[in-house]
């Protein structure tokens, strides 16, 4: 048998909590069945002061999925750089690739890549989850392109991302997707109505998820207007949001007490644990991601992966995630109209009997691309040996 080629991921692993984290532990584990895969791990991501949330670090007791990784990247220590870059150089990887989502690692990534031989500069792959954050600026415009300048080809997680990467670079681009996240499912059934008996709801009630860190672009101002119009005409119909404020928790809160629905919504602020995920979306009926931008989200692939369906906007690639009236609903744009007409239709169709789970889960038989991604780095790896990709213009 022949020795497997190595590949280099960079960027964060365990114990850093964030989607990076996940996503790239899950495609880690999924190379490794073909490839001899490292994960080089940050040292330092973010300084504290930069930091919104409480803590970068995940305090999981459970971690769900977790990748050997050797932590020796620091964000903004050149001579990290430095060695990282040398001790890369004594590995001889088939593939480096790179995962990008933040401007602020433009310098990191840059000072990183120059420090590589010339062998090892033509190797490098970006996977690209987003090209620029949702609250860009010039600044991070200009760091995005320090760093993506670089690149021999990217691994676009979206058909959205793929396009804004071919307006940018000339350069080869690879198209995968993120995971289906349904390794947060606990072993033991979940006691719905004792689960649902602690919040407030009853056996009888349809109850709304609001997942993850709260941030202006996920639209929870929008789905509080939206659910003051449903408030009255269904009162079946309950609103209860998870997740980590970084914006501040008394805005939301006021907004809900000027629409009169502050009693009716059960917020809880909070970044939930891996061991703790799964009742939040067991007890909960349908996820709904009123985002005003996006490429795609991971918290969509977890309501899949607890076979619940949603109601998104169309924006990045949530709406081509859907099956409509199938796997849940996409509202034309992130207002409060479309929202609520979106969540209606759900409504109806859940009074209606829909199996939104079956539709799901033929769904991801034919659609889940991430299961197939392990063929698809083969196909790069050998591209790059061949030098079948070519390199963006500076």
């Amino acid at each position: 048998m022949s020795e497997k080629k190595k590949i280099i991921v960079v960027g964060p692993g365990y114990p850093y909590r964030n989607g990076q984290s996940v996503y790239l532990s899950s495609l880690c584990q999924k190379l490794s069945g073909k490839f001899n895969v490292e994960l080089i791990n940050f040292s330092m991501l973010y300084p504290a002061f930069l930091f919104p949330g409480k803590t970068q670090y995940d305090e999981s007791k459970d971690r769900k999925i977790r990748f050997p990784n050797t932590r020796m990247l620091h964000s903004l220590n050149p001579v990290s750089w430095y060695k990282t870059a040398k001790y890369i150089n004594r590995q001889q990887p088939a593939l480096i690739a790179i995962d990008w989502w933040h401007p602020f690692l433009g310098p990191c990534f840059n000072g990183l890549i120059r420090f590589l031989s010339p062998k090892n500069k033509k190797k490098i792959l970006f996977i690209t989850e987003n090209v620029i954050s949702h609250e860009a600026n010039k600044t991070d415009n200009f760091l995005t392109r320090v760093a993506l300048r670089h690149a021999h080809a990217f691994l676009a997680l979206s058909e959205s991302v793929e396009r804004h990467l071919k307006r940018m670079f000339a350069v080869s681009i690879y198209r995968s997707a993120l995971p289906v996240y349904d390794f947060y499912k606990a072993k033991n059934p979940v006691d719905l109505r004792q689960v649902r008996a602690q919040y407030g709801f009853s056996e009888q009630d349809t109850v709304l998820l609001f997942f993850g860190l709260v941030r202006k672009y996920k639209g929870l101002d929008l789905l509080l207007e939206v659910y003051k119009n449903l408030y009255e005409r269904y009162p079946e119909l309950k609103l209860l949001v998870v997740g980590e404020f970084y914006e501040p928790e008394e805005h939301y809160r006021q907004l809900a007490q000027s629409l009169g629905v502050n009693d009716a919504v059960v917020i809880e602020n909070r970044y939930v644990p891996d061991e703790e995920v799964s009742p939040y979306f067991e007890m909960s009926d349908c996820v709904v991601l009123p985002y005003k931008s996006a490429t795609q989200s991971g918290i969509l692939s977890m309501a899949y992966g607890f076979g619940k369906p949603v109601v998104v906007t169309d924006v990045g690639e949530l709406g081509a995630m859907v099956e409509p009236d199938k796997t849940g609903i996409v509202a034309a744009v992130p207002q409060v109209k479309d929202v609520q007409e979106a969540i209606e239709r759900y409504v109806m169709l859940k009074r209606q009997g829909t199996d939104f789970k079956s539709h799901i889960e033929q769904y991801l038989q034919q659609h889940d691309r991430f299961n197939q991604v392990d063929q698809l780095f083969e196909t790069i790896v050998e591209d790059y040996a061949s030098g079948r990709v070519y390199q963006a213009a500076p």
